[in-house]
Parts: structure tokens; sequence; C-alpha cells
């Protein structure tokens, strides 16, 4: 072995100078892998190898084609990239050979060309021999090239390692204890040694346990999603859907459990109820379902479920499981204009089963025939347009799974609060008593409902103390207080409860709620927005409280006034903050418009009359299109002036932000917005007058950017106004959502 030598420029594409003396001191024979692999990374930060070792020890792409051409040539290629490579793996395999004390570890990197290949072989050789020690003195390390050939999907090559060795079919060759079998079905790409192994193996084979576990091969399928897979070790041995214990189920509540809708769907066909029902009863049923709700396949789950409807009375949580689910359900939904357009009228197969056929045909469903042929024809023609649409708008597609997905959702539910009903009343409530309230601080309205629907007298439940209202209003869930209005009993008595704190729900809609669901709020109008809804929360929470609970005082010593005060003053001075700031910046806006329209004004376009003072184009239309929006544009804006400076010397009380603040802001801006409008409208007016006689194609340009600021104002500034007129003016977030009565 070499003891002086060097890496030089010439051969190594870094600018060191490393002695191969000092490659000798780490040495392999009794050292772990986590230790070799330290001593290995301190001598390569040490020299700065780092990168040679992770880069450029592996052959560049495009000189792997020439070292195969050097090999079949037998001679080699005048390549400068490659020679310099060359020189270069060379000496490093030479390091990594000098590395090795080990006989069986020196011949089993022997025939390996290349010093990446002897890389990759050590690490392997070490993670390994920490792991054969448990192994009963099998050495893991020998079926490295059994393991590499799995890996990457050679089926040569493992046919040739296991014609040497037939048993290392049932060998372990992996750090974690895996047969070439359970490393296969990993992976799609290797499925053709799946094939192949199968074909070697027996039925029995495939029903071994895996090392520590209680699952089979094609639990390991199923959770990696191969379906091929699957499917040839089904066929080669159909027991394997029913193999599987309490602990860790059966292949088809792996597949579950993975929300892997294609594979669940397989493994239901071929795990037949009739010949062993225990994957879909007892506790093996009640976790399949869980796994499934979990996985958002409520199609599924409501159709085992109607099979073996003791399930949904197993336990409370798939009450519980649902009652966290927001994305389930139309309430959870954050939707924009558009896509909650298309979510209402793009149709799904669950409305196109019986119910549509009950509306469009007269309600006899028995007697198709009956169905007039125009409405037949109407029916495809619309769903034809649909599928049109799903092409060139894939988003519409998309919103459609979605409904689709939420309409299954609440059939389910519907389905398992049904089913609690039909339970002894006190063992219904205490069932449905979690769900409910969970749902209620959630805000998942059509959970609430169904359970306040079927389980009558659950209104009174409470947790802490706090109803399902109260929780509503303290979480700030409009959706779920909105229920109140369906309330068939007297609503005063429901807020009339105290928690343990001396709390009543006003107290409840005067504390601010969380931080978060303030940022979700926010929107265009920020904290002044966010303060009009909190009042409009306490003022709706008022309707419901009788007379001596206004003034209660919980066990600090606060009303539900002082409460609000105390807990909004910071949110009331951000509002007040971003009001100023909004006025300030709208106020020079506005006095720059009326700036430029009384200047516009007083010097009229084409100058006046000499003789009679008379403007010059006093008789053309356009000068009176341009007299009246310039004098519209001074007196808007000035109005609107005047509108920012009363918010810029408002008071700022609390009360301010429900109705004052708003609607001079609202005034404001609308007066700003024909302002601006009108200025642009006069301007074009004045260029068709001085320019429309001889150059004509002046006014196109002109008008052009004339509409820019105006687009911009709309694009910045309409969402504002939008927000508060609608919080303002609007219906607002309170009031009936449906006809569906509630006791």
């Amino acid at each position: 072995m070499a003891t002086s030598s060097s890496f030089s420029s010439e051969v190594f594409p870094y600018p060191v100078d490393v002695n191969v003396e000092d490659f000798v001191h780490i040495k392999l024979s009794g050292t772990n892998y986590s230790v070799w692999r330290k001593m290995m990374n301190d001598f390569l930060e040490r020299w700065n190898l780092i990168g040679f070792i992770n880069g450029m020890i592996k052959p560049p792409r495009d000189l792997v084609a020439v070292e195969e051409q050097s090999d079949s040539r037998g001679k080699e290629i005048e390549n400068p990239d490659h020679i310099s490579w060359k020189r270069s793996d060379e000496l490093v395999q030479k390091w990594l050979r000098s590395t090795i004390q080990d006989d069986n570890l020196r011949i089993n990197v022997a025939h390996y060309k290349t010093a990446f290949a002897i890389w990759r072989v050590l690490e392997y050789e070490l993670k390994m021999g920490e792991t054969s020690s448990r192994e009963a003195g099998i050495n893991l390390s020998h079926y490295f090239p059994l393991y590499q050939a799995v890996q990457e999907g050679d089926w040569e090559g493992v046919k040739k390692f296991l014609e040497k060795e037939p048993d290392a079919i049932k060998a372990k060759i992996d750090t974690a204890l895996e047969t070439p079998l359970m490393l296969a079905v990993r992976s799609p790409h290797r499925n053709k040694v799946v094939k192949g192994l199968l074909g070697k193996m027996s039925e029995e084979d495939l029903e071994q346990f895996e090392h520590g576990k209680e699952q089979t091969i094609l639990h390991r399928a199923a959770c990696a999603g191969n379906i091929e897979a699957a499917m040839m070790l089904v066929n080669k041995n159909p027991r394997l859907p029913y193999i599987g214990r309490d602990s860790d189920g059966v292949p088809l509540g792996a597949a579950a459990f993975m929300a892997n809708r294609e594979m669940v769907s397989y493994l239901l066909s071929v795990t037949k109820e009739d010949i062993d029902p225990r994957p879909f009863i007892g506790k093996l049923g009640f976790e399949l379902i869980h796994s499934l709700i979990i996985g958002g396949l409520y199609d599924i789950a409501l159709m085992l479920i109607r099979r073996h409807p003791k399930l949904a009375v197993e336990d409370v949580s798939l009450l519980n499981r649902m009652a966290l689910k927001s994305s389930a359900f139309p309430s959870g939904l954050a939707f924009n204009f558009c896509q909650r357009f298309i979510y209402s009228h793009v149709p799904t197969k669950l409305e196109n089963s019986e119910k549509l056929e009950k509306q469009q045909c007269g309600g006899d469903i028995e007697s198709p025939a009956q169905c007039p042929t125009p409405v037949k024809l109407r029916m495809r023609l619309q769903a034809m347009v649909w599928k049109v649409a799903e092409i060139f708008v894939p988003q519409i597609k998309r919103v459609r799974e979605k409904k689709q997905e939420n309409q299954y959702a609440v059939e389910l539910l519907k389905f398992l609060c049904t089913e609690v009903g039909k339970l002894d009343h006190l063992k219904a409530k205490n069932m449905v008593r979690a769900p409910l309230t969970r749902a209620a601080s959630v805000g998942i309205r059509e959970v609430v409902e169904e359970i306040l629907h079927t389980i009558p007298g659950s209104t009174h439940l409470t947790l802490e103390g706090k109803s399902v209202y109260q929780l509503a209003v303290l979480n700030r869930r409009e959706q779920v207080f909105n229920l109140i209005y369906q309330h068939e009993g007297s609503p005063f008595l429901i807020f009339s409860l105290v928690d343990a704190k001396g709390n009543n729900a006003l107290h409840a809609a005067g504390y601010l709620h969380p931080q978060q669901l303030l940022n979700l709020r926010s929107g265009a109008a920020g904290p002044a927005l966010q303060m009009q809804l909190e009042l409009q929360w306490f003022k709706e929470v008022e309707k419901f409280v009788l007379p001596q609970y206004k003034e209660q005082r919980n066990k600090d010593g606060k009303t539900p006034a002082e409460a609000f005060t105390e807990t909004h003053k910071i949110l009331v001075k951000e509002g007040e903050e971003w009001m100023k700031d909004t006025a300030n910046s709208c106020t020079i806006v506005a006095a720059l418009v009326a700036t430029i329209a009384f200047a516009a004004a007083v010097t009229v376009p084409g100058g006046n009359n000499g003789d009679t003072g008379l403007p010059l184009f006093s008789k053309e239309t356009a000068f009176a299109i341009f007299s009246v929006t310039n004098a519209l544009a001074l007196f808007s804006s000035t109005s609107s002036l005047l509108m920012f400076l009363s918010i810029l010397t408002s008071r700022y009380a609390e009360e301010d932000f429900l109705y004052a603040l708003p609607n001079r802001l609202i005034i404001g801006l609308i007066t700003l917005f024909i302002s601006i409008l009108s200025m642009m409208t006069a301007f074009v007016s004045t260029l068709y007058l001085v320019f429309a006689a001889k150059d004509t194609w002046i006014l196109i340009p002109g008008v052009v950017l004339a509409c820019l600021p105006v687009t911009l104002f709309v694009s910045l500034q309409f969402p504002l106004l939008i927000d508060m007129t609608k919080s303002t003016y609007g219906s607002g977030v309170f009031g009936k959502q449906s006809n569906r009565f509630i006791t």
C-alpha cells in the first residue's frame, strides 16, 4: 500500500494536498457504523472533500457511456474529463480499500470497479453489521447484491442470485429485516420482481407474519398503494385478505388507514363478507369505518355502516371524528364567489338519482316511461353541458367532487345520528355530548343541527357550564349560533345559563374571540370591520338575554359591557389607527381632484371669445359634458374631503364603529370614486374638443390612459367599499338558516 501520495490539482478538482498515510488511520474492523461514519466525515471535512464524496465520486452521466465504450473496446477513450475523473476515482478506490481489514469484506468489494459502488457497499456493510448480530449468525452484508437488484427492479439480477442461493428468497436483506418480496412490493416499478418471486413461493409462504408484527405481505402492499402487486398476491393466495389480528387488522383496514381509495375499492371486491364477516364487524369493523372517515372516504363508510348499523353506536368516536371534519361539510368551505356559484348549480351523482327523477318526472320513479321526452332531453343536455364545461374549466370538476364528498358526509352524519337516536334517551344524550360541543366550538353547523334535531332535549347539554349556543358565541361561530332562530322553545332560558366563572352568554359575547379568527375576518377593512363585527355580535346576543342578566356581574365583578370594553381596548386603538390612515390617504386624493377640477373650471378648454368672453366651444355637446362632469368632480371631491375630515376628528368611541364611522367611510369612498370618474370624463371631453377635428387618433390612447386610474382605484379600494357596505347595510351574518325546527 502506498505511504506517500497526494491529490494534486491535476487529478482532483479541489486545491488540496492530502497524504494517503492519513487514510490508513481510519479502519473498519471492530468499528460500528455510526463511529465509522463520524470518523470518515471528520476526515473529509478536514481536507474539504465532502463535496467530492457526495457528488464527484459518482461518475458523471455523460461519462457513463464513455466508461461502457472503453470496456467493450478494451481501450481508453481519449476524453480529458473522463481521464481526470478516472484518475481521481482510482485514487479514492485505493483509499477506501485501504480502510478495510476484514477479509470477507475485502472480497465482497473486490469486483466493484468504481469508488462510488465501493462507498455504497461500505455504508451498507456497516449498517447491516449493527443488525446482523440479532439474526443468529446470519451475515446480512452477504445479500447486498440481492438487495441492490430488488431496489432497482432488476429481476434478472435477483434471479441470478437466487439460482446460486435459493434460500435467500426468505432471507432478511436490509436493516428493517425485510425479505426480497417485502422490499419489492413497496414500489410499483419493482412489480416484475414481485411476479418473479411469487413464481418461486408457495401460498403458505405468503401467510407468514412480518418480523415483530402481525401483518402479512398484503398489508405491506396495501400500505404502499401498489394495486398491481396486491392483485398478484391475492391471485396467488385468495386467503390473504382475511389474514390479520385485532392488533393490526386485515389488509383492508391498512388501506383505509392510508386513505387509498383505489386500494380500498379493490380489497373490498376481494374481501367477501359471506366468506368471513370478521373484517366488517366488531372491533375490526369499527376501526375500518373510523379510518374511512378520517381518510375522507365517506361514500364507502356510508355503504358499510348501512350494512352493519350496530357499528354506529359502538363508540362515540365516530361522531366525534365527524365533528372535527369541518371540510367535509358545506359550512366549512372557503369558496370564492365563482366557486360558490358552481357549487350551488353543478349536479352530482347523488342529486341525479331519485330526487332529480321525482322532480322532473312528476314524482313517479316507478314508471320512468311516463317522464316526458322534452324533460329527458333537457336532463341529458344539462349533463352534457357540464361535462364539456369540466373539460375547459378543470376547477368545475374539483368543485363537483367536493360537493359530492360533502353530500356523502351529510348522509353519513344523518345515519349515525338516526342510529344514536334509537338508543335509550339518557345513553343517547351522553353519546352526543362531546361531538355536539366540539362541533359548536369548531363551527360545523350541519353536525350541530343534525344532533339537535335527532336527539330531543340535547340543546340543554352543557360543557363546563356552557351550552351549545354559548360556545358558538364564545368562538364566534355564526352558522351554529343562527340555529337559535330555528329553536321552538324559549331561547332566553338557554342564554341564562352561567358557567363556573359566573359568565352568561352576553359575557361570552363581550370577550374578544381568538386572534386567529380575527385574522380570518380582517379582509380589506382590517380592524375597523373586526370591531364592527364584535359590536354586532354583542348587540345580537343581547336580544336573547333577559334584562336582569344584561347587568349581571361575573366572579371578577364585571358586567358584560365592562368585559367588552376591557377586552376590546387594543382592537379599538387599532381600528382608530386604521381609520385615520385610510382617511389621510383618501383626503390627499380628494384634495388633488378638487384642485384639478377647480382649475379646469376657471381655464375652460379652447379659451374664451375676446369680444363676448364666452367659451369658444360653448355650443359643442362635448363642452356641455365637460362642464357637467367637471362640476360633479368638484362637488363630489369636496364632499369626500369633508367626510374624511370628519373621520379624522371623530371621538372613536366603541359605538362609533357600529354605524357612524362605517357610514362616513362608505360615503367618502363613494363620492371619491364619483369624483375620479367625473374628472376622467371631463378630461376625455377636453381631448375631444381640442383634437377631434385634426388628430382623431389621439383620442384612443387618451381614453385608455384615462381609464387606468379609475381601474386602479376600483381594484384597490372597491373591495373595501363592498366589505363595509355589506357589513353595515347588508343582511349581516345573523338570521334563520332553514325551516327545520329544533327542540
